[in-house]
């Protein structure tokens, strides 16, 4: 990860077109490629970025980081305060609480509730960024990657974007589908993922123990 603290502007020209004036920030670039701009807070949430996969131009004075969208995020140094790199290794993941984790477990063992006809390939499916807890075929040999939350935030699907990137890198595999669960998904994330091309769905956890309940009881 590189961490970049500067004075500098930036504008984004896309779908839509934002400035933010010059002022004392934080550049990050990760691994994948992802470049986030940070103010001094507002939680986790940059004020600007942009996903891989993209291409970054480092210029005198300037960077442009560009995507086969066509978008454009231009960001503008005044002064560098201060530019490192740090190597953070490979990530574990973010450990499931209890009721995600058997909430994944029962949809693996269940993927008719996800899609007719689907069948699981494998629990937590591995990237070069962390594994995604399904990966499916549906009837007609398309892969779908399935991210499973107890509750559907922007992080998720953001989390979800990055494991589509790399999983759809593999020939044997691409086109690979999104397909984002939680029992409640928040609006934001409902936006976000219908502007990403990812589905969503919402699952009754307990007519799943029951599923699971009923199954127990024929052994």
């Amino acid at each position: 990860m590189r961490l970049v603290i500067a004075r500098c502007s930036v504008d984004y020209q896309g779908r839509l077109s934002a400035h933010l004036p010059m002022a004392n920030r934080l550049v990050m670039v990760k691994a994948d490629g992802c470049v986030a701009i940070h103010a001094d807070g507002g939680a986790y949430k940059p004020l600007n970025w942009m996903n891989a996969p993209n291409r970054l131009v480092e210029d005198d004075g300037f960077w442009t980081v560009t995507n086969p969208k066509g978008e454009t995020l231009r960001i503008t140094f005044e002064e560098i305060h201060s530019d490192s790199a740090w190597e953070l290794g490979a990530d574990p993941g973010l450990q499931k609480d209890g009721v995600e984790a058997h909430l994944q477990e029962l949809l693996a063992a269940n993927t008719d509730h996800l899609g007719e006809g689907w069948r699981l390939v494998r629990r937590e499916y591995p990237t070069d960024i962390g594994p995604v807890d399904l990966l499916c075929r549906d009837p007609e040999g398309g892969a779908i990657a399935v991210e499973v939350k107890r509750r559907g935030e922007i992080d998720g699907v953001e989390q979800l974007t990055r494991y589509l990137e790399f999983l759809n890198r593999d020939p044997m595999l691409r086109p690979v589908r999104g397909l984002f669960v939680a029992q409640v998904v928040k609006p934001q994330a409902r936006v976000l993922a219908a502007d990403r091309g990812i589905a969503w769905q919402e699952v009754d956890y307990d007519e799943l123990r029951g599923i699971e309940s009923d199954e127990l009881r024929l052994f």
